[in-house]
């Protein structure tokens, strides 16, 4: 009997040795809707990550959520490890402004790296003569419902324009309605912050009415960039809406970018992983969606507003990429 003890007890204490050298780190990307950009790229990064689980001891998996305000919040909660969001969604969390007003800053939001741009696109038929910003005033806008993302980009815009929205005659619809409205002459021009290319812009090019997409540049396009620290410089193609009415192959732009976010309890190692793997992989990346084809390593690292994770920086540093990184986000 004293035997058969010493053996079982023997085999319990090896069994229990068992989940700690198989032990895996599992963490949860959040997304958005599966019809968006966020899922596929939550989905691209799980991938990438699980390629390697065996080097990491990391098992990656993905989960579509209610985008960007949900995934921070989620995301300092603990409940989850990783979350796509805006980077102007970012900004008013680690401030403390907009949906933080009461818990006040969020200090251990932390930023990992930017992913593709999500442009202020502004569209107006060609018959309306709206060909810059300034052009608006008098016409009939539409900048997107109350609380939106394009409602609060447009109050940037217009100021950037010398513009109110007094200047105009404001319709606030939600931006998927907006390219009927525009093909049906009921408005002028729309605001609609969004990725490209998507499905909603081609319906709004592609109809009866001809429209032309509004240039943001020079003095406007500086003004923003440095008033607003989440906003950066980017373009629309032409090529994948070739109906426009635009001259040239680009139009310029300014926009928020989707950013990966994390806590700084999330530790350093797994961070790393998750930003070497991308990183590493960085040309098969790009092709795992059109919103990602015209990104660089550099762009990767733009449009942050809260601290690099230090697991993120450490890799930053090995790659020589850390040079391209503010200062007062290290």
């Amino acid at each position: 009997m004293k035997k058969f003890f010493l053996f079982l007890t023997a085999a319990l204490f090896a069994v229990s040795l068992v989940p700690a050298a198989f032990a895996k780190t599992f963490v949860t990307i959040g997304t958005g809707a599966v019809t968006g950009v966020y899922y596929p790229t939550g989905g691209a990064i799980s991938r990438m990550v699980n390629k390697k689980s065996d080097v990491y001891d990391i098992k990656s998996t993905v989960e579509s959520t209610g985008g960007s305000v949900y995934n921070v919040n989620a995301v300092l909660a603990g409940d989850l490890e990783f979350g796509i969001s805006q980077s102007d969604i970012q900004y008013q969390a680690f401030k403390g402004l907009e949906s933080w007003k009461e818990k006040g800053p969020q200090k251990k939001l932390r930023s990992v790296f930017s992913l593709h741009p999500e442009v202020v696109t502004i569209v107006a038929s060609d018959k309306s003569g709206i060909k810059k910003l300034s052009d608006m005033k008098g016409k009939i806008i539409n900048i997107g419902n109350p609380g939106s993302g394009q409602y609060i980009n447009s109050e940037d815009f217009f100021d950037a324009a010398g513009l109110k929205f007094s200047d105009v005659k404001v319709e606030k619809a939600k931006a998927v309605e907006s390219p009927a409205l525009l093909q049906d002459e009921r408005i002028d021009a729309f605001f609609y912050t969004v990725g490209h290319p998507n499905s909603n812009i081609k319906e709004a090019t592609s109809g009866r009415i001809k429209v032309r997409f509004v240039p943001v540049e020079g003095a406007q396009a500086d003004y923003l960039v440095k008033k607003f620290p989440y906003y950066v410089k980017t373009f629309i193609n032409i090529k994948d809406y070739p109906t426009a009415v635009n001259d040239g192959k680009k139009v310029p732009a300014v926009g928020v970018n989707a950013t990966l976010v994390t806590s700084a309890d999330v530790p350093d190692k797994v961070v790393y992983a998750v930003t070497k793997e991308v990183f590493d992989n960085f040309e098969e990346f790009k092709t795992l969606h059109p919103a990602f084809a015209d990104l660089t390593k550099q762009d990767m690292l733009q449009g942050l507003t809260a601290p690099v994770h230090p697991g993120a920086m450490k890799y930053y540093k090995e790659a020589g990429l850390d040079k391209y990184i503010s200062s007062s986000l290290r």
